[in-house]
């Protein structure tokens, strides 16, 4: 019974066997083909596989037959070319929403849609300047969610964290509701524009965001949200530092990790100072929005070294001071 189902399969079979084992460099020979089919439980004779092939033809696959004594048999470029397969694996290889594992596991998925000599392409060395990758594994099926909530016209229920100096998760607060609007990519994050009762039009880092539930309550509709610009949102709220590059020594608070581990990462060094504080060493962009960044916690950081940046901000400063005399 089982060699009669896979005499059944055998058009199938053929067909995975040419896209995961050829492409135009490395053909099949109808003896590899009639081999192969051998090793699945299917005898076949060679006029039944040539049948076979030219129906895959037919069907739209793309086959590079060279005829003849030696005839030879290979999957051209497929749904998509190597070039673009290795720009999708760079992509993947590079988007920091995506964890380490997750990254790997779609670039397995991609390497399928090639032969097996191909795949191995897409592994390459890529360096991603200033890449800190997630560390939630569920955030792309929190996109997804929050995609459906919004095209639903739902509102949602979730519960928010925070990264704690030991790197561990701490949720603020109980469950929220929110009504979702938009998500907003900026500087490899995903982020959520929503309006809430306590904040108005707000937004949330999608990866910090956990049992994300659409309530089926129709989303909130009012001056505010009609009134909204996503894109003059986007560009008041977000924004990437720019200026040259400076590796600083900066001491915070221990309620400040969360935001530490935000703009760095999980692995930036936190050396404990006392009870209260650590001290965090970063490669940084020195520039206005840095400074501006730095002084928006107050007391709760100060910027230790190189000192030719810590004058530069206490400069920066200082002329911000003159304007409040």
């Amino acid at each position: 019974m089982a060699k009669m189902e896979n005499q059944k399969l055998k058009i199938l079979l053929l067909k995975d066997y040419l896209e995961q084992n050829t492409d135009p460099d490395h053909p099949a020979t109808i003896h590899e083909l009639l081999d192969y089919l051998e090793a699945q439980g299917v005898h076949a004779e060679r006029k039944s596989v040539y049948r076979d092939l030219d129906l895959l033809e037919e069907y739209g696959c793309d086959l590079i037959a060279t005829r003849g004594k030696n005839a030879s048999y290979a999957i051209g470029e497929g749904v998509f070319s190597l070039p673009e397969l290795k720009l999708l694996a760079d992509a993947v290889t590079a988007s920091k929403f995506l964890t380490e594992k997750k990254s790997n596991e779609l670039l397995k998925k991609l390497g399928r849609l090639t032969s097996r000599f191909r795949a191995v392409e897409l592994r390459r060395s890529l360096v991603v300047s200033g890449r800190v990758k997630s560390m939630n594994e569920s955030v792309i099926y929190n996109v997804d969610a929050l995609h459906e909530a919004i095209r639903g016209d739902s509102q949602i229920r979730f519960r928010y964290f925070e990264w704690d100096r030991e790197g561990a998760r701490v949720f603020r607060g109980g469950a929220r509701t929110a009504s979702p609007i938009a998500l907003y990519w900026d500087d490899s994050n995903y982020y959520l524009i929503a309006y809430t009762a306590e904040h108005g039009i707000t937004h949330f880092r999608v990866d910090k965001m956990d049992r994300i539930k659409s309530t089926g309550e129709p989303r909130v509709r009012n001056e505010q949200t009609q009134a909204l610009d996503l894109a003059s949102y986007g560009k008041e709220v977000f924004g990437m530092f720019n200026g040259r590059t400076e590796t600083v020594r900066m001491r915070f608070e221990n309620g400040l990790a969360g935001v530490v581990i935000d703009r760095f990462g999980k692995d930036v060094t936190r050396i404990p100072d006392g009870e209260a504080h650590f001290i965090c060493r970063a490669e940084v962009k020195v520039s206005p929005l840095f400074f501006g960044w730095l002084a928006s916690f107050g007391s709760g950081v100060k910027l230790l070294s190189p000192e030719s940046v810590v004058e530069e901000f206490r400069r920066n400063v200082e002329e911000i001071r003159k304007l409040y005399p």
